[in-house]
């Protein structure tokens, strides 16, 4: 079984900075894509970064310039980092890792943007 666990995750004005991290148990996390999903209250949730098990990044558009997704195989982690935030970044960011047609998510940790 599989278990990510997320953090780094708070309260944080805008124009600020927050680095999240999801921790994943196993030794597969070499092999799998990583990602970060985020859900805002009455949105659908949606992708916002992803990693390859090659390094390859891509990111939504309305992050891209202001997000960085990276990952350490070695601590089977994979970090967002997140800078010029602003308030409609605020929503729970999830941490999803794939491969094949298996996937697992974490439990989601809150990230608020005041203006």
């Amino acid at each position: 079984q599989v278990h990510l666990v997320e953090s780094g995750g708070g309260l944080v004005q805008a124009g600020g900075s927050l680095r999240l991290s999801c921790a994943a148990s196993g030794s597969i996390f070499p092999v799998v894509i990583m990602a970060w999903y985020r859900q805002a209250p009455g949105n659908q949730r949606e992708l916002v970064a992803r990693i390859t098990r090659a390094g390859t990044t891509s990111y939504a558009d309305s992050v891209k310039g202001r997000f960085t997704i990276s990952r350490d195989n070695a601590e089977s982690t994979v970090y967002l980092q997140m800078n010029s935030l602003k308030p409609e970044d605020t929503a729970v960011y999830y941490c999803r890792m794939s491969w094949g047609s298996t996937e697992y998510w974490g439990q989601g940790t809150q990230v608020t943007v005041s203006s």
